[in-house]
């Protein structure tokens, strides 16, 4: 009997049998712990686990990870255009294409960065991305920088708006 022409292979096989197990015992423990955690609290906003602040009124910032004001402005501003994603923890609102009108050649889409939890006009960025058709195809085009300007004027003037209705009925707030 002749000895294996790929002895490296059956070794190769041997410890890579040996090591998937504990790979995905790694993998599998990582995804089922973090979604058992109850909603962080900040303990700097008077808040509680239940996400009412100490006077007793509600946290705009419970459960999210961001300014709420600003998030949901930006949710506000943009609902025009189609959601494709969002993280409330990460600050981040994706749309999805959107054209102006049906028979247009000409379509946007906006990302929308929440940057911190304080209600400031630098916590606030957009993205905003515009494509033109030629020739049947899909091409990216530029964006005027005082359409994004305005985009993120309107975002915190709708956070302004929400902040002071909550205010005026009864909402305690710490910024």
């Amino acid at each position: 009997m002749s000895p294996s022409p790929r002895p490296h292979l059956a070794a190769f096989r041997l410890a890579a049998t040996a090591f998937l197990p504990v790979v995905l015992a790694v993998a599998l423990a990582g995804c089922a712990s973090k979604a058992q955690l109850p909603p962080p609290s900040d303990p700097g906003l008077g808040a509680n686990a239940a996400g009412a602040t100490a006077k007793g009124g509600p946290n705009p910032n419970a459960g999210v990870g961001v300014n709420a004001y600003l998030w949901r402005g930006a949710l506000d501003i943009l609902s025009f255009m189609p959601l494709a994603s969002e993280d409330p923890f990460g600050g981040v609102i994706m749309t999805d294409w959107y054209q102006p009108s049906p028979s247009a050649n000409e379509r946007f889409r906006a990302t929308a960065y929440i940057l911190g939890r304080q209600m400031r006009a630098d916590a606030i960025r957009v993205t905003l991305f515009r494509q033109v058709q030629q020739n049947g195809q899909w091409v990216d085009a530029p964006v005027s920088k005082i359409t994004v300007g305005e985009l993120e004027s309107k975002v915190l003037a709708r956070a302004r708006e929400l902040r002071t209705h909550d205010l005026a009925h009864g909402a305690t707030d710490s910024y």
